[in-house]
């Protein structure tokens, strides 16, 4: 290797690159953190490809181990249109992330006797008291009363029965309530001019796709969830959120709907095409979403949150410490166990995965062949955000760019692969 390149790469690794703090969390020098400072460059040159071959405009991502910033990256565009430069502090649309931060508000909830996990659901929203299940017979489509009560655990777990509604045998019941089909891609309700709670009343009247507790689908639980936290708490959920998780952890970048003197931070979406170019994705639902000048009243507790790298590390360094950052403490780390452990064994249907309270639990990393300790969780987001925590390791990772829909994308699984591969056994660590 040239004498400048090893002298550069050796300078890296004594100290740590400018503007890498996040959030408040500081900067660590990466060979102290247990990383390859040529192998974390790889990154660099992983991300920049993406958008130098145009199959992505756009990338922030964060490397956080121990507490400190080891990687940090901002890549391309933040609007293609405008050539506006991605930058640290852009907002993303992070959908189904939206998930963890009401799970945890549950849990909060959970914490001080407000809510237990074996709750009816009918507690807090009484039409989901009488539940029916949409099933095919010889004489076409019968509704089935439900086998049993849906509870606030079924809903942390996925195993409510509750899907996004665009199944056939019931997604013209959902379009008709302005759900499924009539929602964007089944999730969306930024655009809807009434409060989450009224939208979840008119869903408790529509079939579930499939009996409680007998299997793991995909669906509104979380959305419901947020609903039962605004009845438990008596406050809105976006109120509920900034009191209780946001304000406590410094995250001063995560909203429902962004105020206007930030709306210039939000990253366009693009549409990843059948022959994998980009094409700017339209307004509304399955695009660009309602998130600057729509309603702004529907707080969907399942996808409707934006927020930026920092912040949203934050919120999960809060997670890998055990409930707690910087003397705030949200929830105790008994509680934080409890979720990240799985929670639904063979009903998830991913070889080597589980499922806790509100996230994705690595339980065999050789059965699931993925990268990552066992006890690793995470998520995702449809406009292909991704983070993982690695308790193991203490990692947190987060990838933010806005591709709707993101057909064939394999980014995600190629930045884990680099992460793992850039880590120094601690043998060896010193000096590296």
């Amino acid at each position: 290797m040239p004498r400048r390149v090893t002298a550069l790469l050796l300078a890296l690794a004594l100290s740590p690159a400018p503007g890498l703090t996040a959030q408040g969390l500081p900067a660590g020098r990466p060979a102290s953190l247990g990383f390859s400072v040529e192998r974390l460059a790889r990154i660099d040159t992983l991300l920049q490809s993406y958008v130098d071959q145009g199959r992505t405009p756009g990338v922030v991502a964060l490397i956080i181990r121990r507490g400190q910033v080891a990687w940090r990256g901002a890549f391309g565009l933040a609007d293609r249109e405008a050539t506006r430069a991605m930058s640290p502090d852009a907002l993303f649309r992070v959908a189904s992330q939206t998930k963890a931060v009401t799970s945890v508000a549950a849990m909060i909830l959970v914490e001080d006797g407000r809510l237990r996990l074996g709750d009816r659901v009918s507690r807090f929203i009484p039409n989901f008291d009488s539940m029916r299940v949409a099933v095919t017979t010889d004489s076409g489509r019968v509704l089935v009363p439900a086998s049993d009560r849906i509870t606030i655990r079924d809903l942390l777990t996925q195993t409510a029965g509750l899907s996004y509604g665009t199944e056939s045998l019931i997604q013209d019941d959902y379009r008709a309530a302005g759900l499924g089909p009539a929602a964007g891609y089944g999730w969306y309700l930024a655009d809807k001019a009434e409060p989450v709670c009224t939208t979840m009343d008119r869903l408790g009247t529509l079939p579930l796709a499939a009996q409680p507790e007998e299997v793991w689908i995909y669906g509104y639980a979380s959305d419901v969830l947020g609903c039962v936290v605004e009845r438990a708490s008596g406050m809105p959920l976006d109120r509920f959120f900034r009191e209780r998780i946001f304000a406590p952890l410094g995250m001063h970048d995560s909203w429902f709907f962004p105020p206007d003197s930030v709306g210039r931070r939000l990253t366009a979406v693009y549409s990843v095409t059948p022959d994998g170019g980009l094409v700017r994705a339209p307004a509304g639902p399955m695009g660009q979403g309602d998130y600057l000048a729509g309603p702004r009243q529907n707080f969907s507790g399942g996808a409707g949150l934006v927020s930026t790298a920092g912040d949203y590390a934050r919120f999960l360094q809060m997670l890998l410490n055990g409930g707690e950052l910087d003397g705030a403490r949200i929830l105790s780390a008994a509680t934080v166990s409890l979720m990240t452990r799985d929670q639904v064994g063979a009903r998830y249907p991913y070889p080597g995965l589980g499922f806790g309270l509100g996230f994705e639990v690595l339980e065999d990393p050789g059965l699931a062949g993925e990268y990552g300790s066992v006890g690793r969780f995470g998520w995702g987001g449809a406009y292909a955000t991704n983070y993982w925590v690695d308790p193991t390791e203490e990692l947190v990772v987060v990838l933010m760019q806005q591709l709707l829909p993101a057909r064939g994308l394999d980014l995600s699984s190629k930045f884990r692969t680099m992460v793992y591969a850039a880590l120094i056994p601690p043998a060896r660590a010193k000096g590296h």
